[in-house]
């Protein structure tokens, strides 16, 4: 398979990387993190799972006739790879397809699958019309087709038409509410679902086919498929009384826009259709694999830091929470280890993933990552020790950044810049804090995206 381009990218970032090595420990901090990302590569996560043969597509060792062709769509920042590795396998074989990604991001050729690009991570015009040209494809389609269907994170502001009557307005408003209130990704895909008519499985209702493979990268905590992009070939399990309590427990119910309020109000009283539950006949053809996550990339890093002569140790692939708190927590950890010897004794590297959030209270420019770090950072002033926090996707909230890495020298550092840390984390400057140590992390977007990976090295 050629994965030519995420290779370039990937090039590209070490040598960004090495400019950051300011020891050997951050250096090999560095390599368990490239590691991690190198794991990630969305043509490989295709190329393990799929397999052809006499012209049948195997997948988990069942084989499907596919030698009439089969139709391409898909979703999210990784979509553009996926289908380049989708394209190497069965050549020929793919008779039409589109795929939307972000605009910006770098796409490989491709020759007979159509690249698109929406706008992330608000929806807006340009959704739109990716999104309907994506619905061609899937309505004109006959109940002899076979449809790929290519799943990665971004995919729900990239892959939007709003129920009627909200607006892309409205849409782009409740979006960026959900975004800078402190929400998980649950929670805002909930609501997502509930007022759009393309998530939550919906997408079934555009494809008539005799059998519909989803092949699908998480970026969602825990891997539930039915959140990663909104779960647009997935039975939803939430309703709008879920999306109507999301919207209530946020204090967002009279701030979003009264045509999404009126909509989940008709939905909670039966008066607009659920999105379709487990056991929907919509589902019967549909085949939903997980290819790449989180967890998978950890094991991979876990492997690395051995051979660099570092007991690892996967705390979890679940981190969760305001991303300032989970920083206090995990330099509670690092200082138990460093004073105490409990509960690992160094030489450790402590590898954890998932997916914070942040409450932007202030007008500083960040992402969680680095707020994550910087919190950690604070508590952590003149111990001995390396941490990443980074966003495998190449960017990290608002910010240019992917992350940042951190030691105990980040304090004084500040001291002799005159910056305030703790003034700027609370303004949410973590990006401007970082850029200012020449400490964050710039790799561009990598064309992948498993959530975010933390590495601690304690010697």
């Amino acid at each position: 398979i050629n994965h030519y381009l995420f290779l370039i990218v990937m090039k590209q970032m070490i040598r960004n990387f090495s400019e950051l090595a300011r020891s050997k420990a951050h250096e090999n901090a560095l390599k368990i993190i490239e590691a991690g990302l190198i794991a990630a590569d969305p043509a490989k996560a295709i190329k393990d799972r799929i397999k052809l043969q006499n012209g049948k597509l195997f997948v988990n060792n069942t084989g499907y006739d596919i030698s009439k062709g089969v139709k391409v769509i898909g979703i999210g920042k990784a979509s553009a790879v996926m289908a380049k590795a989708i394209e190497d396998i069965l050549g020929d074989l793919v008779v039409d397809g589109a795929v939307i990604i972000p605009k910006g991001f770098n796409a490989p050729n491709l020759r007979r699958i159509k690249i698109l690009y929406g706008n992330h991570p608000l929806p807006d015009d340009s959704t739109l019309k990716a999104t309907n040209e994506v619905l061609n494809i899937c309505r004109h389609s006959k109940e002899d087709d076979i449809f790929i269907v290519l799943i990665s994170g971004g995919g729900s502001a990239l892959f939007e038409l709003p129920q009627e009557p909200i607006s892309i307005d409205d849409l782009i408003d409740v979006t960026s509410l959900l975004l800078k209130c402190g929400a998980d990704i649950k929670e805002i895909n909930t609501v997502r679902k509930h007022i759009s008519i393309v998530k939550g499985g919906q997408l079934l209702r555009f494809v008539n086919a005799r059998w519909i493979l989803s092949l699908i990268i998480s970026d969602v905590v825990g891997d539930p498929l039915e959140f990663i992009a909104s779960g647009p070939t997935v039975p939803d399990t939430t309703t709008f009384r879920d999306a109507y309590e999301v919207l209530v427990k946020r204090n967002l119910w009279d701030k979003v826009p009264r045509s999404v309020r009126s909509h989940i109000k008709n939905g909670v009283e039966g008066k607009v259709p659920e999105t379709p539950k487990p056991g929907d006949p919509l589902f019967r053809n549909v085949e939903n694999v997980l290819v790449a996550s989180n967890k998978m990339c950890l094991e991979v890093m876990a492997r690395k830091a051995k051979e660099l002569g570092y007991k690892p140790i996967i705390l979890t692939p679940f981190i969760e929470g305001e991303a300032k708190d989970v920083g206090k927590v995990l330099a509670s950890i690092v200082m138990s280890i460093v004073r105490l010897g409990y509960p690992f004794k160094p030489p450790i590297a402590i590898l954890a993933g998932g997916e914070t959030t942040v409450t932007v209270r202030g007008n500083g420019i960040g992402g969680r990552n680095q707020e994550l770090c910087l919190s950690m950072s604070l508590k952590l002033c003149g111990i001995n020790y390396v941490a990443i926090c980074i966003g495998s996707d190449g960017i990290d909230g608002v910010s240019p950044a992917a992350g940042a890495i951190i030691d105990g020298d980040v304090c004084n550092e500040a001291r002799v810049l005159n910056l305030n840390l703790p003034h700027m984390l609370e303004n949410n400057d973590s990006y401007g804090a970082f850029s200012k140590l020449k400490r964050a992390i710039i790799t561009g977007y990598t064309g992948t995206n498993v959530n975010d990976f933390i590495i601690i090295l304690i010697k």
